[in-house]
Order: structure tokens, then C-alpha cells, then sequence
């Protein structure tokens, strides 16, 4: 009978050994040891993801492919939301919701950016790039490093630039082949002043108005043109109200990714990575797709018949940045020798 209690008492003590270790209780003189690196792995993120333009523009589509990465990449521990065509916020207002923490991504075009940091001016000075290879060199280099060093002191954080494609005129009055055709017309433009300086300084006028409000101001004949992108143009149905179109490629519109710092900071860092990639990834698609699809928004565009079509040819853009030099002479002071002696250097010169 003893040696049965025995045997009972060395398993009664056995279970309650497992127990102990089992439920992780530990004596006064043992600390927790916890790996930093699966602090936060196990809740799930929400980020808000606003922009301005169409799902099947350049932008739009390259958010839904982020979206699915990031999804992808995290196990569905980080969930993107995207919200287009403005359903939350102007481009402008953007800015505000990011600060407030009410989204936490946005991706504004250059031209908007100007209004927080006078340096990105740079993308908006006329003829800046001849082709998409520039751009990019001025992107992957130290054109756009400095460019991010740049608006990180005001408080954002750049992930990346996004393409769209280069700018083309519109207007309902009459063709615009030489600066002097676009006198006396009153275009839309973004809220850069570089923008507004430029069309002054051709004898027209600039107004700025909200994105999604663009289509009802040129339909009430509230101004008589815009600038954009073909992808733009097309998506948003510009060209309904406009009889004249100019390919001019006078300036690059592209965006760049912007995040809240403190919101990134509470993100862990695995999952930093995982966002990094999944931008990267689709930096580089969109940069082999963004021309393509502009490309067929032109045939779309012009294959309805309803706007006439110009191109410029390399004299006639010579003619329009010899008229237009004053705006470099004005801006280049604003953006900083070291940036402008980096663009100079993409440019060849």
C-alpha cells in the first residue's frame, strides 16, 4: 500500500510540474525574456490608402496591385484600403488626414506637393526632361534622394515615385501649336505657383480647382483648358468637352508615395519590409506600364473623332521653353544650387 502511494505521490507531482512549466509560471527570481522582433506580429494593420484619380489610371491601378502585394507578402496581417477618385479627400486635403492619422498613405503629384516644400518646384519648371529615361534617372538618383531628404523635414516620408506620363494641352477655343496661340486662354492647372508663373509669363491665365471638380468646369466653360496626362484626360472624360489638344510634353507628372512617420514607426519592422517590397515592386511595374497605357489612351482618344490632335515637333518646343526661360531664372534660386546642379547633370549638360 505504501509503494502504491508512492507511485501516485511521483505522478501527482509529475502533472503538477507539467502544469507549471506548461502555463509558463515562473519564480520571483526569473524575468520574461520577449524577442522585440514578435512584439505587435499578431495584430492586424489597417492602412488607408487615398488618392485622387481613376482605377484605371496609371495610379489607380498601380494602388490595387500594392494592396494585393502587401496582402500577399504579410499573410494578410496588413490590409490596404484604397480609396479613389477623391471619395474622401481633395488633393490638398490629403495632406491634413495623413497628419491627423485619419489615412496613413497618400500620393500626391509633384505639383501639390510645392505647396508644403518650395524644392519640388523642380518637376514643374517647362521641358525639364525629354523622355521617360530622364525622368527616371532623376528618379533612382540623386535628383530624387534629395527630393526626399527634402519633404522629410516638413514631416512626411517618402517611399517612392510613381509614374504617370508627361503633360499634354487641352482647350476648347481654337489649336495651340506656338506660345502665342495660348494668349488670352484661361487654363486649369495643380496649385504650384511655378504653374500659375509659367502660364502669366505665355500671356494666359491659371486657376487651380479640385480634381474631380475638373470635367464640370471645362463642361460650364468656367476655363477654357487644362493640362494633364493622356491617361488622365481619358479616364476622367476631359476630352468630351475639349475640341483642341496639344502634345506637348511641357512638364512630368508623377507622384510620390507619402506615409506618416509616426504612424510608420508603430508598424513592426517586419512588416515595414513587407510594405517596402511590395512598393518597390510595383514602383518598377508601373514604370514599365505607366507609357504603355498612355500610349493607349492617345489611340483612344484620338480615334473618336471629337478632339482635334497636334504634336509639337522639337522646334516648336524650342520656340516655347526660349519663351518660358524666365521661369528658371525666377526658380532656380528657390530649389538650391545642389538640387538644380543634379538636374543638369541628367539632362546632359
Amino acid at each position: 500500500m505504501k509503494g502504491l502511494f508512492s507511485i501516485v505521490l511521483f505522478l501527482f507531482g509529475g502533472i503538477i510540474t507539467a502544469i507549471y512549466i506548461g502555463f509558463g509560471f515562473q519564480t520571483n527570481s526569473q524575468t520574461a525574456v520577449v524577442d522585440e522582433e514578435l512584439v505587435g506580429l499578431h495584430e492586424k494593420y489597417t492602412l488607408k490608402f487615398s488618392h485622387v484619380v481613376a482605377r484605371n489610371t496609371p495610379k489607380g491601378l498601380a494602388a490595387a496591385y500594392f494592396a494585393e502585394l502587401v496582402k500577399e507578402k504579410t499573410n494578410g496581417w496588413v490590409e490596404v484600403q484604397i480609396f479613389p477618385n477623391g471619395v474622401l479627400y481633395s488633393a490638398q486635403e490629403e495632406f491634413e488626414a495623413l497628419k491627423r492619422g485619419d489615412v496613413n498613405m497618400i500620393a500626391p503629384a509633384f505639383s501639390e506637393v510645392t505647396l508644403h516644400d518650395e524644392k519640388w518646384i523642380a518637376f514643374d519648371l517647362p521641358f525639364l526632361f525629354d523622355n521617360e529615361q530622364m525622368v527616371e534617372q532623376a528618379f533612382n538618383g540623386r535628383v530624387g534622394e534629395l527630393l526626399l531628404k527634402s519633404i522629410e523635414t516638413k514631416g512626411y516620408k517618402g517611399l517612392a515615385f510613381w509614374d504617370n506620363g508627361f503633360k499634354q494641352l487641352t482647350n476648347n477655343n481654337r489649336p495651340v501649336v506656338n506660345p502665342e496661340d495660348i494668349k488670352g486662354l484661361s487654363f486649369r492647372v495643380m496649385p504650384s505657383e511655378a504653374l500659375f508663373k509659367t502660364y502669366r509669363t505665355l500671356g494666359a491665365r491659371a486657376r487651380t480647382f479640385p480634381f474631380n471638380e475638373v470635367y464640370n468646369v471645362l463642361q460650364d466653360g468656367i476655363v477654357d483648358g487644362q493640362e494633364n496626362t493622356l491617361s488622365n484626360i481619358y479616364s476622367k472624360g476631359f476630352y468630351k468637352q475639349q475640341k483642341y489638344m496639344t502634345v506637348s510634353n511641357h512638364n512630368y507628372l508623377g507622384y510620390v508615395i507619402l506615409v506618416d512617420p509616426i504612424f510608420w514607426d508603430t508598424i513592426p519592422e517586419i512588416y515595414q519590409e513587407s510594405i517596402q517590397e511590395a512598393i518597390d515592386e510595383v514602383t518598377v511595374w508601373l514604370r514599365e506600364h505607366a507609357k504603355e497605357l498612355n500610349e493607349d489612351m492617345f489611340l483612344r482618344i484620338s480615334s473618336t473623332g471629337i478632339t482635334e490632335i497636334h504634336e509639337l515637333s522639337e522646334e516648336e518646343k524650342k520656340q516655347w521653353l526660349k519663351e518660358l526661360k524666365p521661369i528658371y531664372d525666377e526658380y532656380e534660386p528657390i530649389i538650391g544650387d545642389e538640387l538644380m546642379k543634379e538636374i543638369r547633370k541628367v539632362q546632359g549638360y
